[in-house]
């Protein structure tokens, strides 16, 4: 990874305190969904380990993951595939819930979008507790797809998504540390990316 291109990113995420409630540290993306350099310097970054061999389908998770996923599946000549909340998708569906702080969630893709043998990329904003990306790998896994890795933009290291999955290829272009997202919370609050995930429809 291109530290020149981590620097950039560093530089372009904001940081916005007591947001989304007190105590949390925010981590701001839409600088950098708006930097019409660095925001193409970005996808090709994500994308380009994946050029060869061909990638098939791009699944982006609702809905901050729906940012990057669309243009890495464009840059990859791939369909893109939405991951979405229950009751958003309008034909039959595979679902799977995972666990939240307070309670539990679910996410659902179409049963035809792909099919077995299928390559496939998972794409969303961040990596925190790995919750939410576990239970896109049990859809792609049911629906028979070769999920080849999933790729963010950031990892939160001190959530330890990447123990929640072990068997995993997972690729993040920058990483950060204990101290740069403080938060009293134990992981249901959004730390990061362009405002609360229910606040896109």
């Amino acid at each position: 990874m291109n530290h020149e291109l981590q620097q950039r990113i560093r530089a372009r995420v904001r940081d916005v305190s007591d947001f989304p409630r007190p105590g949390v540290l925010f981590k701001d993306i839409t600088p950098l969904l708006a930097d019409t350099v660095l925001f193409p310097a970005v996808i090709a970054a994500m994308a380009r380990p994946f050029r060869t061999p061909q990638i098939t389908h791009v699944v982006g998770i609702e809905s901050r993951g729906f940012f990057f996923a669309v243009p890495i599946a464009l840059a990859l000549g791939a369909a893109f595939v939405p991951a979405r909340k229950p009751g958003k998708l309008p034909r039959l569906s595979v679902q799977e819930s995972y666990d939240l702080e307070y309670g539990r969630d679910a996410l659902a893709i179409h049963a035809d979008a792909f099919g077995r043998g299928d390559r496939v990329l998972l794409i969303d904003d961040v990596l925190a507790t790995g919750g939410t990306a576990a239970a896109c790998c049990r859809i792609i896994d049911r629906m028979g797809g070769d999920l080849v890795a999933i790729v963010v933009l950031a990892e939160i290291v001190a959530l330890a998504g990447r123990v929640t999955l072990p068997t995993r290829r997972i690729e993040s272009l920058i990483q950060y540390g204990p101290h740069e997202t403080t938060s009293r919370s134990s992981g249901d609050v959004d730390t990061f990316g362009a405002g609360p995930r229910s606040s896109v429809g």
